[in-house]
């Protein structure tokens, strides 16, 4: 998707001011009309009084272009900075005065091209070029995941090197995080915490999509003494649209490609007192071997639920621990009882396949379950678990967003069997 809404921050009263003299008379024209003459040079009649070359403008101060006398006007002013970004202003009704609306970005070049026209109504141009002074507070945006080819249930995120609380503050930073996917999809970002975002369409990307994620926020005012950094874009591609649906009820797991069932695999899920979570979850990494000891989830060792067991051809879904992986111990259970404390077990020519067929965000759907629901955030990417309009109310760009921050549970970092 495009996500490419105009920024703005806050502007202080200080000017920098260029002062525009409408005195040059074009020269005349074969037919004598004013308008069929070359623009005449207006270089005599501005002058900067901002910076010199050698200095550079406060960002913070707007830029304003007056005409001096009574016979001339401003027509158009535009000013450009060196990353393409069009500096936001208005004319007076008069035509006396040129004001910028939206503040400069800072540690950046400007092109300001000012046209006018005098009192015989023959056309003037004058362009001025000058340079903003760097920040010394920068905000950092690091995207994830690392480049590369994906599951279509994989949300992009966004890391700030420092908090941002302020819903006006959020806005900003978030018009500047553009997001553009191909073939074309609707999503929002949502606000995780201060220092955290989630991007995700209305629904899964499609399948074999390329996504592009980039910052436009270098120079831009975030808060009164931070200023956005250059940002590393992003480019990611997705694969087929492989969807595991695990029915907890029915002991089995039915596995998609684009739709169409490629597999269905005798399962067994979490028992009572460990139960699978339900919901969506997406892949967060693949492991060959794992060992998993019952003390990593707060089971007593040489308790009777105790376990140290070899884990081979493991697919990670939750960073507490949840797998989907082979358990030959259980193959009797397998398809008939959930037996396990709370991963999906499969025989081990079935989890060798699983772990061969997806990758890192594909989708893995548990339905059917007595446990609790997968948490949105905090334990892996449950992000598809809320619905749009809940999402939508994550960003600070959406009406009824919240002012504070989503509260994350903590995750046990350890597998469990």
């Amino acid at each position: 998707m495009n996500h490419t809404p105009r920024i703005r921050t806050v502007v202080s009263c200080t000017l920098l001011v260029v002062t525009l003299a409408a005195g040059a008379t074009a020269c005349g024209s074969p037919d004598g009309h004013p308008l069929s003459t070359k623009p005449y040079d207006a270089g005599d009649q501005v002058s900067f009084n901002g910076p010199s070359k050698k200095e550079k403008a406060d960002p913070d101060k707007p830029l304003e272009v007056t005409v001096k006398g009574d016979d001339g006007r401003i027509t158009d002013v535009s000013a450009v900075d060196t990353g393409g970004r069009h500096l936001a202003g208005e004319l007076s009704a008069d035509g006396k005065r040129w004001r910028s609306t939206a503040p400069l970005a800072a540690g950046t070049g400007y092109t300001v091209r000012v046209a006018t026209e005098n009192g015989d109504g023959a056309p003037g141009v004058r362009t001025l070029s000058f340079g903003t002074s760097s920040p010394k507070k920068l905000l950092k945006v690091a995207f994830g995941p690392e480049t590369g080819t994906y599951g279509v249930g994989q949300p992009i995120t966004a890391e700030l090197s420092a908090p941002i609380t302020d819903k006006a503050a959020r806005a900003t930073v978030e018009r500047a995080l553009k997001v553009r996917s191909t073939p074309a999809t609707t999503g929002s970002w949502y606000w995780v915490d201060d220092k955290k975002l989630h991007y995700r369409p209305k629904e899964y990307w499609p399948a074999n999509a390329t996504i592009e994620v980039r910052s436009n926020l270098a120079g831009i005012k975030v808060t009164n003494a931070l200023y956005g950094a250059e940002a590393k874009a992003l480019k990611l591609t997705t694969g087929d649209r492989i969807e595991a649906i695990t029915d907890a009820a029915d002991h089995s797991m039915t596995v998609l490609r684009n739709g169409e069932v490629i597999n269905t695999i005798p399962v067994t899920t979490g028992k009572p007192g460990f139960s699978t979570r339900n919901g969506v979850k997406v892949v967060l990494a693949k492991e060959q071997f794992v060992r998993m000891r019952g003390e990593s989830i707060g089971i007593a060792a040489g308790s009777s639920e105790s376990y140290d067991l070899p884990v081979y051809w493991a697919t990670r879904v939750t960073w507490s621990g949840e797998y989907v992986h082979a358990a030959p111990w259980s193959t009797g259970s397998q398809g008939s009882a959930n037996v396990s404390h709370g991963c999906t077990g499969m025989s081990t020519g079935n989890a060798e396949w699983f772990f061969d067929t997806v990758r890192e965000g594909d989708i893995v759907r548990v339905v059917g379950s007595e446990g609790e629901d997968m948490d949105p955030f905090g334990n892996g990417f449950g992000d598809w678990n809320l619905s749009w309009e809940k999402w939508q109310k994550g960003s600070a760009l959406h009406e009824g967003a919240p002012d504070s921050p989503q509260t994350l549970q903590a995750a046990r970092l350890r597998p469990h069997v």
